[in-house]
Order: C-alpha cells, then structure tokens, then sequence
C-alpha cells in the first residue's frame, strides 16, 4: 500500500469512527479479518458439545471465523457498540429478588435491537459511500455467522470476560454489538487487553453453574440457553435452579465489578415498552396468545413464541412461594393443548404439593 493510500484509509477510518458516534454508537473499532485464535477456542466449545442444540453454530463451517468466506474480499472489519442499560442496579435487582416478579434479561425489554443497529450500520456504510466512493462490505447485527465478541476485542472496543461476554473498561458490558465487513484496507485499531484479573464473581454468581471454568460456558446449563433458544422441555434438575427469570439471565453482568462504569442508554426504543420490567408472573401467565403477540410487537421476546413462553414462566411459578391465587393460576392452564406447557405446568403443580405436605 502506498504512503498516500495509507495515509487516505487512516483519515477515512477516523471520519468512520466520528460518524459511528454522531448516529449514536458509543464506540466504534476497526480489526482486521485474522480470527485463527478465536476459531480455536470456537471449535474446542464445539468438541465438548457445550453448544447444547445451538446447531447453526456449527452448520456453517468456518464461516464464522473466517470473514473472507462469509463475505469475499473482506479484510477488515468495523466493529460498534451501543449500551442498552435500561435501569440502575438496584431497580434490577430488585425484581430480580422478588420472587413473584417476571424477570426478563435487560437487553429485551424494548425494541428488537437487531433492527435498531442494523439500520445504524446501513446509514454508517452510506456515509462511507458519500465520502469514498462505492466499496464492497456487508452489515450483520447477531444475525449470521459472525464472532463478534472476538472481533470486537480485536477491535479495541473490550476483552472477552470470564463469562464469554465483552466488557469494556469504561462502559461495563451492557451493550449490543454491530458489525461492517468490509474490503477497504482501513488502518486497524489496537486489540483490547484482558482485566478480570483474580475475580470470579460471575462464576460464582451463576444460579446454574453454566460457567464451567473461566471463558468456558456450557450453554446447556446457561439460563439464557434454556429460555430462549432451547425449544424442548427444561432439565428438571435445572428448573428449580432458574427462580423468576422468564426471558435471559443477568445474573453475571449484575455481579460484574465493571459494570459500575455503565451508563444507563440514552435510545428511547431501548426503554421498556408494556412495563416488562416490573410485570408479575400471574399477570403474564393470564396473557392471551394475542396478548403475547400484541405486547411483544417488534420485540426479541418474540422469538421464542407463546409455548416457550407459558413454558418459562410455568418453571418460575413452580418456583415461586405457594399462594392460591397461584396454586388457581397454574391449574387453570393443567389440560393445555400443548404437552410441553402441560408438562412444566404439572411439575410446578407438583413442586407446590410437596411444599404444602412438607413440614417447615
């Protein structure tokens, strides 16, 4: 590369960052598109089959640690952030410890951010265009095979904790991710040193002990794994394990030292829409389908689809104290049509016999 394209791509990359942040990124980092370290540590996750039924992290070959693949020309990669916090710590907290509260994870309780970002991305690549020219590239926002946790530390943005997520010194880990492949030879940026240091609070804190050693989660025990993308029947030894929680789990971003640094998000479509925040279980158990479908409109929530919902929250309320109101609740769904609602519905019922004949 000559001193002058040199010199153009380090300009150009500088005016990327500018406007990353003036469409209200965070921070914006440029790596390059090498990942063998990353591809690594993906596949001996695979080799123990910590993955669980995620098969699409595998069906796709090395296209997830090599962006050439996914993407041809792509030589660097333009990382973004964008924090999501919607409320302080003690808010969370406390409908984390209220045992009759619908805890859904944070980053859900607004707008589906796959939308939100990826139009970011789209207007970022737009102003490339304006200012350089047509180039090649491609925008993802957690929607293909892409390592972007490790992209985004070799971007600079954070390093990978001991949970597996991305922390930032200045900004905690509450924030999505975004990518631009692109084949521009823009200058890359300085990857991001690790800081957990000696702390292990995350794997202590873990109510499933999913983090089997740190940067090892075996998916099958994570929370998130078993209310989002396990379609099937909960393990009945992990039910009592998951407490309130409906939708995600926080537990090891709440617990993180760093995250004294986060700063509560200023997107208004990341503020919690239908009071998901503060919802309780009875109230969310009596949902309709249209219900469900009307409150969780252009949400992540959506996802999983009114069965895995009841699902979810049929495990929490077999968690929660014994009450009649509840005991009534739980009964009323026993004959639904789906066996696996009935199924969870009948182990909570179940739990809540025992609690009643057991002596305090």
């Amino acid at each position: 590369m000559s001193v002058d394209c040199n010199n153009e791509m380090t300009a150009l990359a500088l005016k990327i960052k500018q406007w990353g942040q003036e469409l209200g990124f965070q921070q914006v980092g440029i790596a390059d598109a090498d990942l063998s370290t990353a591809e690594t540590h993906l596949n001996h996750w695979l080799d123990k089959n910590f993955h669980g039924n995620m098969d699409y992290m595998q069906r796709h070959g090395n296209k997830r640690s090599r962006p050439a693949l996914l993407q041809p020309g792509t030589i660097r990669i333009i990382s973004v952030r964008m924090d999501y916090l919607p409320e302080t710590s003690p808010a969370i907290t406390k409908a984390l410890d209220d045992p009759y509260s619908a805890y859904i994870s944070r980053y859900a309780l607004g707008r589906d951010y796959h939308k939100l970002l990826r139009q970011r991305l789209q207007k970022l690549a737009n102003r490339i265009q304006d200012n350089h020219g047509s180039f090649g590239y491609r925008a993802f926002v957690d929607s293909a095979p892409v390592l972007e946790k490790a992209i985004a530390e070799k971007a600079g943005l954070g390093w990978i904790g001991k949970h597996s997520n991305l922390i930032n010194r200045k900004a905690g880990s509450w924030f999505f991710l975004g990518e631009i492949y692109t084949d521009l030879p823009l200058s890359v940026d300085a990857p991001s040193t690790a800081h957990c240091g000696d702390c292990t609070a995350c794997l202590t804190i873990c109510p499933t002990q999913a983090i089997v050693a740190p940067y090892q989660v075996d998916a099958r025990r994570c929370i998130s794994y078993l209310t989002i993308e396990l379609h099937g029947s909960i393990p009945e030894s992990l039910r009592p394990l998951i407490g309130n929680r409906i939708y995600g789990c926080d537990d090891c971003q709440i617990i993180c030292p760093w995250n004294r640094f986060a700063r509560l998000t200023d997107e208004q479509d990341f503020k919690p829409r239908h009071r998901l925040d503060t919802q309780q279980l009875l109230a969310v158990f009596a949902w309709t389908e249209a219900d469900f479908l009307a409150k969780t409109e252009g949400s992540a929530i959506r996802r999983i689809g009114y069965e895995r919902w009841l699902r979810n929250i049929a495990v929490a309320l077999g968690n929660a104290p014994t009450s009649p109101e509840l005991l009534s609740a739980l009964a009323a769904q026993y004959n639904h049509p789906s066996a696996l609602v009935k199924e969870h519905v009948e182990w909570a019922l179940s739990l809540h016999r025992q609690k009643m004949v057991t002596p305090m």
